[in-house]
């Protein structure tokens, strides 16, 4: 039942931290953070219970795992089930779930109870997405997501939060709803083909399409996970919700919501779809690429500080959709490692921005400059970060989008020489930005204090994070790769489709890679060959 309690934790100290709210003063805010704080504990447990008990790094079964009816007519069953891939990426959810309720600490001064309710109630239903097991589950997990974030943009946001959450909205709604069919439809056809009608993830791996059937299948997998990524050109909410999201909206967004999109594209769309992902991931690759130097170029024209670090999002999360599509072990592993990465900067970013614009009530570059001289120590964290987002080699992101580059490089030379572009135009917004904010003459007369304790350890502690992951990215590495050779293992005939060079040591791999007991049935019945 660990699982279950994983989320039920969460959403129960969401409804203890709502009813709080009527206790007055700050019982919202320390009720969420002890919730949290257990719930690490929670984690570390498991993880080094894990660690200690098997090797993570071998292809293996699920780690834990939770299977009970539901609804059992429909053939929908409550399956959660843990591995390392989303062990690591539930980790990432509390930390930065900490991370948004300390930073909020000053800044939300109304409705407390119900803000940290959403807050919770959001980091419950993306724990859900990384566990669930069955896609009807997935579903509705994904779709829990979007409720408290709509509100918490929506009422706690800056002045066009309105036109923010309800663009949000629509994209997401929109999209979710050509996934649901795409559900809908291996549903029926599974059920067709076997006589057993189930939305059972297992079960449905290596159901029999026909290639027009799978590519359009497929496509309705990846139109959502492509907005939530977000892709280009799918990504236009993105810049306005992080320009009008609370801090704790912009780091959940950045470092969370995003990657559930790269999530669902590693454990469902190239594992149920493999001949038609494969099939498209030339495609799929050279959208990555624009991703990447597009979201740079418009990361550099903007003067909003806050929307400047949403486009380089965009640009991150490229490398992030051009390592799962090359689907080798080097850019599997890299891409992980820029999904953590990335939502740690990135999240520092966003806290360190809404530190700013309480103190100085505006995000515009324009009227920033030599802020370094009087608030030497937030100087001091924001260059650090800016030199993270650039890919200094050091610090987490190098690791990951390096390791992106070489696996990609396996598959597609010309791409990957185009995305490397990336790693230039990072390092000119990224010190263009410390330049502007930083440095130069106080023609304002700013005159702002430093950071205090609470707001120090904060970010000493995404610090310690970043260059941990950085310098010593081995372990997180380890308690990834078997997860990802399973996942690899479910898509044998890939790098066949998709042509690339030394597919036959590819395919190799994939076959040695080995699938979790509860999958190699469901994954041998498809010959890539089409009903």
């Amino acid at each position: 039942m660990i699982l279950i309690s994983l989320i039920a934790w969460l959403l129960a100290g969401g409804l203890l931290a709502w009813y709080s709210g009527r206790w007055g003063g700050n019982w919202p805010r320390w009720i969420s953070l002890i919730t949290l704080v257990v719930h690490l504990a929670m984690l570390a447990g498991l993880w080094a219970g894990y660690a200690g008990k098997a090797n993570l790094s071998q292809p293996a079964s699920w780690l834990a795992e939770t299977d009970l009816p539901w609804i059992p007519a429909l053939g929908i069953r409550f399956h959660l089930a843990l591995d390392g891939l989303s062990l690591l990426l539930i980790v990432l959810t509390n930390f930065l779930g900490i991370v948004a309720v300390a930073a909020s600490w000053q800044g939300i001064r109304y409705r407390l109870g119900f803000f940290h309710f959403n807050l919770l109630w959001i980091l419950a239903a993306i724990v859900g997405v990384f566990l669930a097991a069955d896609l009807f589950l997935f579903y509705f997990f994904w779709e829990l997501m979007l409720v408290p974030l709509y509100f918490l943009i929506g009422i706690w946001g800056h002045e066009n939060r309105i036109y923010a959450t309800l663009k949000f909205f629509i994209f997401t709604q929109a999209s979710s709803l050509v996934m649901l069919a795409a559900i809908l439809g291996l549903y029926v056809i599974h059920g067709r083909g076997t006589g057993v009608y189930t939305f059972d993830y297992s079960a449905l791996l290596g159901t029999q399409l026909s290639s027009f059937t799978g590519t359009m299948l497929m496509l309705g997998f990846f139109v959502a996970f492509a907005v939530k990524l977000p892709v280009v050109p799918l990504h236009t909410w993105l810049p306005d919700a992080h320009t009008e999201a609370p801090t704790a909206g912009s780091v959940d967004l950045a470092g969370l919501v995003l990657k559930v999109g790269a999530y669902g594209m590693l454990r469902f769309l190239v594992p149920l779809f493999p001949r038609a992902a494969a099939a498209f991931a030339p495609v799929a690759m050279t959208l990555a690429v624009a991703g990447i130097i597009y979201g740079a170029v418009l990361a550099f024209s903007q003067r909003d500080l806050k929307r400047m670090i949403a486009y380089t999002s965009i640009s991150h999360m490229g490398f992030v959709l051009l390592g799962i599509f090359a689907w080798n072990q080097l850019a599997l592993e890299g891409a992980v490692i820029v999904m953590l990465a990335h939502g740690i900067s990135t999240g520092a970013l966003f806290v360190l921005v809404g530190d700013l614009q309480d103190r100085m009530h505006t995000r515009d570059l324009d009227r920033m400059g030599g802020l370094w001289s009087i608030v030497p120590r937030l100087g001091g964290v924001g260059m650090l970060f800016a030199l993270a987002s650039l890919g200094l080699p050091g610090l987490g992101n190098f690791v990951g989008e390096f390791l992106v580059l070489l696996g990609a490089w396996q598959v597609n030379i010309p791409l990957t020489v185009l995305a490397s572009l990336g790693f230039i135009f990072s390092t000119v917004y990224s010190l263009w930005l410390v330049q502007r904010a930083f440095h130069g003459e106080n023609t304002n007369r700013w005159r702002l204090p430093d950071y205090n304790r609470r707001e120090t350890g904060i970010m000493a502690a995404m610090i310690a994070a970043i260059v941990a992951l950085g310098l010593y990215p081995q372990p997180v590495i380890d308690t990834a790769s078997g997860a990802l050779q399973t996942l690899r293992g479910l898509a044998p005939g890939y790098h066949q489709t998709q042509g690339s060079p030394g597919a036959a040591a590819a395919v190799q791999d994939g076959k040695d890679a080995g699938l979790p007991a509860g999958m190699a049935s469901g994954a041998a019945r498809d010959d890539g060959s089409g009903a």
